[in-house]
């Protein structure tokens, strides 16, 4: 197998992360700026509350937008920062849209109550009724009240990503009003030329950047690759590898480390895209993926046909070895956990040291190759298993399969309570965060 080999980044260099983190900041920090700069030009000719709101709302906007280009997908934000920490963002901005927006509306209400003989209900009825684009921000702001309800940890544990996901995309519907809420009563927005320039260039960069991200890319990829099945091969009674071909390969951006979201072209499941890591390391003709049973759907994988269209979203993911930061490498996984890591190990130069953590010798999926693969490359590799129990990968037990960890890049990937005890385990240990490499599945919108 022909692997493209990434040498890791020198331990001086700035990390990537560090530089996307950054560009987004000085980009937010420049929007905000220019957007008092744009509010203080209109002047303020209204009492101090309708000031308050309207300045609220227009933050509001620039958080809307900053919303989409959090979801948009752009490879050069997701390699270097990792499609769950950019959902995790977009999660507490959106919390940010919804607070802002609701002090927008409340300030703005009662502020022109103020000027009037109504009250607060009253006067927002007649705002409704008299202004052109308020009506279309109250029901914009009743959506995203709707999508925050069932955004919230209560209520997001107890529906199935489907659901969440349809409620979710209303989401653009109230972007949409919410726009033409700001083209029809914004006071800033027709201040000046300038400023009507300015909020157009923002709304059509964010929206460019959804449709370039979620539906160009996509497409054109598709369109060039041509993906299909080319075999199952089941690994045990609840595990089986898919392999995909396709045309130009080598042209797909895909390290290991990555995941796509794939979508099997079947009468049944074409509506139903699955992350799923890559199991080996890209080599130009062939993607694989290693599915565990998980479901109904991850079931169905088994009996796919060859010849299978698929279409997959990506790639995604910062979990690869641009992120490194020293020569030697720990690699932990946790049951099919294993997938990412075995791409990683056949992909990553310097000494490695694998650690597989599994209930049962059943569990070990890809055990044997990556038994094999650890003997070509030098590694070393320690199987551990046992059923969950707090001396497992604790701290004494990781030093002592591992005494250099402090000096070694680790990569981490398994169930989320084995992730968060071992990140435990490492922060005891002393191991500097830059060092330590993770990536959990979380989709936005």
């Amino acid at each position: 197998m022909t692997t493209v080999h990434a040498p890791p980044a020198p331990p001086t260099a700035i990390r990537p992360r560090v530089v996307a983190r950054t560009a987004l900041c000085a980009l937010l920090a420049a929007n905000a700026a220019a957007v008092a700069y744009f509010f203080a030009q209109a002047g303020f000719a209204s009492n101090t509350l309708i000031v308050l709101g309207r300045l609220a709302g227009l933050y509001g906007a620039l958080l809307m937008a900053l919303q989409l280009l959090l979801v948009a997908r752009l490879p050069w934000l997701d390699r270097r920062i990792g499609m769950d920490r950019l959902t995790s963002w977009h999660r507490w901005t959106g919390f940010g849209i919804l607070w802002t927006l609701l002090t927008h509306a409340v300030l703005i209400t009662f502020g022109y109550a103020e000027s009037s003989t109504l009250d607060p209900v009253n006067q927002l009825v007649d705002l409704a009724e008299t202004t052109e684009g308020v009506l279309r921000a109250i029901t914009a702001l009743a959506i995203l009240v709707a999508v925050g309800a069932v955004s919230a940890r209560y209520a997001r544990r107890r529906l199935s990503y489907e659901t969440w996901h349809f409620v979710h995309l209303y989401t653009y519907v109230a972007v949409v009003l919410a726009f033409t809420h700001q083209v029809a009563a914004g006071t800033t927005f027709t201040s000046s030329p300038a400023a009507t320039a300015y909020w157009y260039t923002l709304w059509g960069a964010a929206l460019g950047s959804v449709a370039l991200g979620r539906l160009v890319l996509p497409v054109r990829r598709n369109l060039r690759h041509r993906l299909r099945v080319s075999a199952v091969v089941p690994e045990s009674d609840h595990v089986v590898s898919v392999y995909v071909t396709g045309r130009h390969l080598d042209r797909l951006p895909a390290q290991a480390g990555q995941f796509f979201l794939w979508r099997f072209l079947t009468r049944d499941r074409w509506w139903q895209a699955n992350p799923f890591s890559l199991s080996a390391a890209p080599d130009g003709r062939t993607l694989r993926l290693t599915v565990k049973t998980a479901g109904e759907g991850t079931a169905a994988l088994r009996h796919l046909k060859p010849g299978t269209r698929v279409f997959a979203e990506g790639p995604y993911g910062a979990f690869t070895a641009l992120h490194r930061t020293r020569p030697d490498v720990l690699l932990i996984a946790g049951g099919v956990g294993v997938t990412p890591i075995r791409a990683l190990l056949e992909e990553l130069h310097g000494h490695a040291v694998v650690v597989h953590r599994v209930a049962t010798d059943r569990d070990a999926v890809l055990y044997d190759e990556l038994r094999e693969l650890a003997r070509v490359k030098g590694a070393e590799l320690h199987l551990v298993t046992g059923p969950a129990a707090p001396d497992r990968l604790a701290p004494d037990e990781l030093a002592r399969l591992v005494p250099d960890v402090r000096d070694r890049d680790v990569f981490l990937c398994g169930p989320p309570p084995m992730m968060n005890a071992v990140l435990g385990s490492l922060r005891e240990l002393g191991v500097p965060k830059p060092q330590i490499h993770f990536e959990r599945f979380s989709l936005a919108g």
